[in-house]
């Protein structure tokens, strides 16, 4: 017999007869999505779009003993199945703890469906799915770890809570390939068996589906953190559900409420008191399932959550299936793309590098991670030959007159409580993120040209330190001496041709 025959029948066979005659005669299995059984009240046959009643009768005491009896014992979670499938059979209870009411669902290990994401799998992406219950998103878990495990040969491991991606009984479904379970006896110990698998058992990918605890999100992020690939689901619509949600934001790094200085607050064009992330996301990607067969990718979840932050419009790649294995896909919208900022000049680009002056932090991180950033990081040898400042959260308690030199100087200032690389990683991509506004930076280089042109100097408008610097680097880069001169608020960058001099300061002082 097939496995899809013995699915079939192995579901059917737990009801009385007369049901299941019932939903034999409506031929439409492959569209079933549960049955459902309330005492006292017309069964139904539930599909994605549409319910059928399976009886002009009433469900009684004995039509519920009757699958009871066929499924067994029923888990602490009130959740059981059938051995060696993907149904899940769900309890409803009274006060004396008598089942009142069962949800039957019906499982599939559906094949073919991890197309639509191989190439995220295939990059080694930790990756979390999310989507309305009901959606597929146990469905593409299952996938996602039968393809990792047979296709790429990698050492998965499923964190089985209710049974759900492996089915019922101790050998797991073959839908998960080769990829080893471990149940989990209560649901509040999801969070300890998922660091007993990484501890014990030696894994380079966990699966979990239902993240929903805070316990869950922690150990999701000490797994991640011991370099171990994670892939995972929880419930919600959209990214700003998971961002709003107090239970799961700590898989999207956190958020805390940061206090600007005045001059990086009107840089930023934003009140003193911001939000920001607190580390690094958990998770690399976020796939939210909007409908069965659309997908919308955000990529570099760090950039993505920042922006979202910062009150800019991210928008997604969307992924459409259209038939078979065959998918589309839609960029985000011109100049909308999470890397960058839509109408926005980047702190560094491809000719051009940024100075770091750094204390307490590793020279060795930060050329590792500007290099897997493919950004042109520098670090100065003094503050005043920098452009930005990075201390660790100790050397700065210990010795502020650094911080008060960094204010003095109009430097951002950024500080970190983990000399890690991920850390530093994390940090960079906030300071590549950056920017001023594209039409003043077009202004700026009007302005240049125009003193090439006539061959004298120009005077740029009023700004504060940090767009300074920014235009002594352009003014750098085209070719041009300049200077700052004036008394703060009313200070300035002067630039000149290069036929002449500068008469004043040292070309590009602040």
């Amino acid at each position: 017999m097939a496995a899809h025959d013995y699915d079939t029948q192995a579901f059917l066979s737990i009801f009385p007869e007369p049901l299941q005659e019932a939903l034999e005669g409506l031929d439409r299995f492959d569209e079933l999505v549960e049955v459902v059984l309330d005492l006292g009240r017309v069964p139904e046959a539930r599909f994605e779009f549409d319910f059928v009643p399976l009886s002009e009768s009433t469900v009684t005491k004995g039509d519920i003993d009757f699958i009871v009896q066929k499924v067994g014992e029923f888990d602490r979670d009130n959740r059981g199945g059938i051995e060696q499938t993907l149904h899940r059979i769900s309890a409803i209870r009274n006060r004396h703890n008598d089942v009142v009411g069962l949800t039957c669902r019906v499982g599939r290990a559906l094949y073919g469906k991890i197309e639509i994401i191989e190439d995220l799998v295939k990059k080694g992406s930790s990756i979390l799915i999310l989507g309305r219950p009901g959606i597929g998103k146990t469905t593409l878990l299952r996938e996602a770890s039968r393809y990792m495990s047979d296709t790429l040969n990698k050492r998965v491991i499923i964190v089985d809570t209710s049974n759900e991606i492996g089915g019922d009984g101790d050998v797991p479904h073959p839908g998960v390939g080769s990829s080893r379970r471990m149940q989990v006896p209560l649901n509040k110990e999801q969070h300890d068996i998922m660091i007993e698998a990484v501890e014990n058992h030696n894994p380079e990918v966990i699966v979990i589906d239902e993240i929903g605890r805070i316990e869950e999100a922690q150990a999701c992020r000490t797994i991640a953190e011991r370099g171990v690939e994670l892939i995972g689901t929880a419930h919600g619509n959209d990214l700003g559900n998971l961002i709003t949600n107090p239970t799961l934001i700590d898989l999207l790094g956190g958020i805390q409420t940061v206090t600007l200085g005045d001059e990086e607050a009107q840089r930023r064009g934003t009140q003193k008191s911001v939000l920001e992330r607190k580390s690094a996301p958990t998770f690399d990607v976020l796939v939210e399932l909007r409908e069965r067969d659309v997908l919308a990718v955000y990529r570099d979840l760090a950039d993505v959550v920042d922006r979202v932050l910062r009150g800019f419009d991210v928008q997604p790649e969307i992924r459409r299936r259209t038939a078979g294995k065959e998918f589309m896909i839609e960029p985000p919208h011109q100049g909308e793309a999470p890397t960058s900022q839509p109408g926005t000049e980047q702190l560094w680009t491809q000719d051009s590098s940024v100075r770091l002056y750094i204390q307490g932090v590793s020279q060795s991180y930060i050329e590792r991670a500007s290099h897997s950033l493919h950004a042109d990081v520098r670090v100065a040898r003094t503050m005043e030959d920098a452009d930005i400042v990075l201390l660790s959260d100790t050397l700065a308690a210990k010795k502020p007159f650094l911080v008060e030199r960094a204010e003095a100087l109009g430097l951002p200032l950024y500080t970190t409580s983990k000399n890690s690389l991920a850390a530093i990683k994390d940090l960079l991509r906030r300071i590549h993120s950056m920017s001023v506004d594209k039409d003043q930076y077009a202004s700026w280089i009007h302005l240049m040209r125009e003193a090439v042109v006539s061959s004298t100097s120009r005077e740029l408008p009023y700004s504060g330190a940090f767009e300074r610097r920014m235009q002594h680097r352009l003014a750098e880069r085209l070719g041009l001496f300049s200077e700052s001169e004036g008394i703060e608020p009313f200070r300035r960058v002067v630039v000149y041709s290069p036929a002449m001099k500068p008469t004043q300061g040292p070309p590009g002082a602040v």
